[in-house]
Order: structure tokens, then sequence, then C-alpha cells
């Protein structure tokens, strides 16, 4: 769970979490990955974990999310990952793409929560429904994924993404749809399910700075797969 300034809201999501994943009898552990804050999101994070075992906290000095996604995943202990955002997570999502990642075979390496599948409902403001139509389609043109969303919740194995997870190369709002790319592309498996998307807090980025944003890291996300398949790095033997 990366955390960014979220003092006002950090304690009730890790504890709403938390308990409510243990109250379905998961054996888990909370990885909250503080980067960057500026308010009290450090400390309250540390008095969670101090009072609760299966809390962890580590922190990195820059505001980075997808290096503190990134720092979650490597640190994780557990078979399944499942990464959820301070104002986005679902736990009917976490039963669902669970039962998905444990069932029978072939089961998906990656289960995305999608905000644009059939069957979900986006109950987020127009600007923010906004950027992930941008997004959606982009996804679609540039790279023919199969799945309509890469950003907000997702439920993985970990033994199938942890070598991909190491190939990605991008931080910040482009390290999980590089990585869901990346696990298309080695066929590892990845299939999405329709969620329920409703703000908890309003967004931190105006919208006039998303969808430029978006746009230009998805063009250069393209050029450096394009080059990587032209010249990939060769392997230590």
């Amino acid at each position: 769970m990366p955390a960014h300034n979220e003092a006002a809201y950090l304690e009730s999501a890790v504890r709403e979490v938390r308990d409510g994943l243990r109250a379905r009898g998961y054996d888990l552990e909370v990885i909250v990955v503080e980067n960057g804050s500026t308010d009290e999101t450090l400390p309250i994070a540390r008095h969670i974990a101090e009072g609760t075992p299966d809390v962890r906290v580590s922190s990195r000095p820059v505001a980075d999310y997808g290096a503190s996604l990134r720092d979650g995943m490597m640190a994780a202990n557990g078979e399944l990952l499942v990464t959820f955002d301070v104002d986005y997570y679902d736990l009917a999502f976490a039963d669902d793409a669970i039962r998905l990642l444990t069932g029978a075979a072939p089961t998906p390496a990656i289960v995305v929560g999608s905000k644009r599948a059939p069957g979900a409902r986006d109950e987020r403001p127009w600007p923010r429904r906004l950027v992930t139509t941008v997004f959606s389609a982009l996804l679609r043109l540039l790279f023919s994924l199969s799945v309509s969303d890469t950003h907000g919740m997702k439920a993985m194995r970990r033994a199938a993404v942890a070598p991909i997870v190491a190939q990605c190369r991008f931080r910040s709002d482009l390290f999980d749809t590089e990585l869901v790319i990346r696990s298309e592309r080695a066929g590892v498996g990845v299939t999405e399910l329709p969620v329920h998307a409703q703000e908890r807090r309003p967004s931190r980025t105006p919208i006039w700075r998303r969808v430029p944003r978006s746009v230009a890291g998805m063009l250069v996300l393209r050029l450096a797969l394009w080059r990587g398949a032209r010249h990939p790095r060769p392997t230590s033997s």
C-alpha cells in the first residue's frame, strides 16, 4: 500500500483492509510504503505497525508511486500479492481475485481490477473517469493489451511476477502498466475483473496535468519496449 501525504486516511484504510481480510481467514501482512510525505503519514504508519504485528512499514525519501509499489512487492513474503491504494481498495475484489489465482489450472499470474471492464461501475468524478478512458484507449492502441486497465487494484502470484518486476525500468505512474504489459508478453497469464470504483478522497493531481502526463508516459514506454524487443539484453550464462 503506497502512502504519500495520507495522514488523514491511512489509519482507517490499513485497519479496514487488515481487519477485513483477517476476518475472512487470510494469513496476511500489510506492507505500507511511505514515500516522500511532508505530513504525519510516516509517524502514523509506524504507530500502526507498533501495535499490529502483521503491519510493516518502509519509507522512501522521494515521492514515487511506482517505486513504492515495486518496493512493497519485492519485500513481500506471501505467495500471493494484492496491491491496494489508500484511497482505492475493495475486499470483495481480493476475494474474487484470490479465487482465480488459486483455482483450477490454468491460473493467471495477474488479476487486474478494471474500472473499464464490462460490468464495472465507476462512480468517481468525471475528470478521473476521463483519465481512465484515455489511458484504456492508449493501452489498446499502443500495446494491443487484452485487459482494459492497469492502474489500481491487482492481485498476483509472487513467484510468477517477481522476475518480471525485476525487468521493469519505469517507476512513477508507469510501473504497474509496464508490469502488466511485460507479463502479458511473457505469457504468464493476465486477466481482469470488473470493479466498483468510488472516490474516498479528492484526486491529488489536476486533470490538466494527468492526461498529458499519461499520454507522454505511454509513448515513452512504447518506444522503450520496442527498442528492447529489437535489442534484447544478453542473458548471463
